[in-house]
């Protein structure tokens, strides 16, 4: 309280009003920020997904170039994962991503499996997988000659 020498005396401070509306300016900025970075959720996901790809299929070229025999990432097109050769694991994509495959003839097999193969001088049978998740498309490129790797946002 700040007293004059005239009598009159005053509070300072904020009202319970004025501190309401301040932190209700608040919520609303916060919850703005938590709808911008959850609708970057799918982009993101399937950005992760498709970099996840890419590196085993650079390990996998990887493996064939050092141990000089044939590696292979397989996909699993029924149930959305992806093996690397020389690896027990499994590994699963989101359900929500829709993945197709394209590879030579005699690496497609009818258990909906593709195999991109990489053989001992770092050339490989080629390929695109794609990835689709609502408005966002990323797409690898394997080179048959040189059986390099390259990921591209559409």
């Amino acid at each position: 309280m700040i007293c004059q020498a005239a009598g009159s005396c005053r509070q300072r401070g904020f009202t319970l009003l004025e501190l309401t509306v301040v932190l209700l300016v608040v919520v609303l900025g916060f919850s703005v920020i938590g709808l911008n970075l959850s609708s970057g959720n799918d982009s993101t996901e399937i950005k992760a997904a498709a970099r996840d790809i890419v590196s085993a299929l650079r390990y996998a070229r990887g493996q064939a170039l050092m141990t000089r025999q044939e590696a292979t990432v397989t996909v699993d097109l029924s149930d959305n994962s992806y093996t690397v050769s020389g690896r027990d694991k499994r590994y699963p994509l989101p359900k929500a991503i829709n993945l197709t495959v394209v590879t030579a003839q005699n690496e497609l097999t009818e258990q909906g499996t593709a195999n991109i193969r990489f053989f001992a001088d770092g050339s490989s049978t080629g390929g695109r997988v794609t990835l689709e998740r609502g408005q966002a498309k990323w797409k690898i490129d394997i080179n048959w000659l040189t059986g390099q790797v390259e990921l591209e946002n559409e």
